[in-house]
């Protein structure tokens, strides 16, 4: 739809599903009316982020993606740690759930009406851009970008060892990133004593962290490929290293006796962890223009199924062995995972269209 619709439209019309089904939350009488309401929810969330590698695609030179792609990502930990103070204190303040989620409804649709007026597939279309900020986003272009994704494409429109490399290395990343978020709370309260207030200090904590690590990983990507270094050497080697520091942070954690340096340690994993953003750089550098949008739809279903399976597979760990150290050393494994797919990733095919 992406591809074929253009990300203005899809944006708009699944951020506007998205409210909708948020307020609808708030009226629910029952389990599963609250479950299709949230299920109907997330289904309209997902395209988000596909739309935006396809925006990232149109609107930006190579030089600049992997700061487009950290600027959308880094939203993700920061709505974690902003979004759960906001609603915490709307459902204190109004002594109810339900008019908490329809605020939260309502300014999503707010977000659709100004996607829907201000976005543009074309930079050409838009009326604020220039000639000279034109010239920019096509400058190195065989074409210009939006007539690029226009042109026909057979097959997925990118390379079958970067596709795998791509798909193994986001449900891997996601693993530890949703882990953390589905988990990290269990974990505080059970292993390190924490309290509600003091979870949700330290989540804030920890994923305040993981924002700025996303954006400091973009930038720092984009400043040494300005100095020489390779898009190749320099995307490949900060992925690597954040996936090397998780996989340390993790095997370290269980030695760690004091709560608070723990909560120190995942701030810290989850700085470099986000620098998993920059694969949100990899559907504009790798797939054909005109695929960009399915790229980056098959990439955001191998995270989110890596996020549906880690809570499972947690759970049946923490029952199995009576305790966290186990899904520790699963996260430490996940982190290798992502490493090593990374690197399978070829960068030596990246398109300049």
């Amino acid at each position: 739809m992406i591809d074929r619709f253009g990300p203005h439209r899809v944006i708009s019309w699944s951020t506007g599903l998205w409210g909708t089904f948020q307020v609808l939350a708030a009226f629910a009488t029952g389990g599963l009316s609250l479950l299709f309401a949230r299920v109907a929810l997330g289904a309209s969330e997902a395209p988000l982020f596909p739309s935006g590698g396809k925006l990232i695609s149109l609107w930006l030179a190579p030089s600049e993606r992997s700061r487009g792609a950290v600027l959308m990502d880094s939203g993700s930990p920061l709505g974690v740690a902003l979004g759960g103070l906001i609603i915490a204190y709307l459902i204190a303040s109004l002594d109810s759930w339900r008019l908490a989620f329809v605020i939260a409804g309502i300014a999503t649709l707010v977000l659709a009406w100004l996607a829907r007026r201000y976005l543009r597939d074309d930079p050409a279309s838009h009326p604020q851009v220039n000639a000279r900020e034109l010239e920019k986003i096509n400058a190195g272009r065989a074409t210009p970008a939006a007539e690029a994704a226009r042109a026909p494409v057979k097959g997925l429109g990118i390379a079958a060892r970067s596709l795998s490399g791509l798909l193994i290395g986001r449900a891997s990343w996601a693993m530890v990133y949703f882990g953390l978020l589905t988990w990290g709370p269990s974990y505080l309260s059970q292993a390190r004593g924490f309290d509600i207030k003091g979870i949700g200090a330290a989540t804030f904590v920890i994923f305040i962290c993981g924002a700025l690590g996303s954006l400091t990983g973009g930038f720092l990507c984009d400043g040494l490929i300005r100095r020489g270094v390779s898009r190749g050497v320099a995307v490949k080697s900060l992925l690597a290293f954040s996936g090397l520091v998780a996989l340390g942070a993790f095997l370290l954690l269980p030695t760690l006796s004091n709560p608070f340096a723990a909560v120190a340690l995942l701030a810290m994993t989850a700085f470099f962890l986000m620098w998993g953003s920059l694969y949100w750089s990899f559907p504009a550098l790798l797939a054909a223009p005109a695929r960009v949008g399915l790229i980056g739809g098959v990439m955001n279903m191998a995270g989110s199924t890596g996020g549906i399976a880690v809570p499972i597979l947690v759970g049946v760990i923490v029952q199995m062995a009576g305790g966290f150290a186990p899904v520790l050393g699963f996260f430490a494994a996940c982190s290798a995972v992502f490493v090593l797919a990374t690197l399978f990733i070829s960068l030596d095919e990246v398109r300049h269209d």
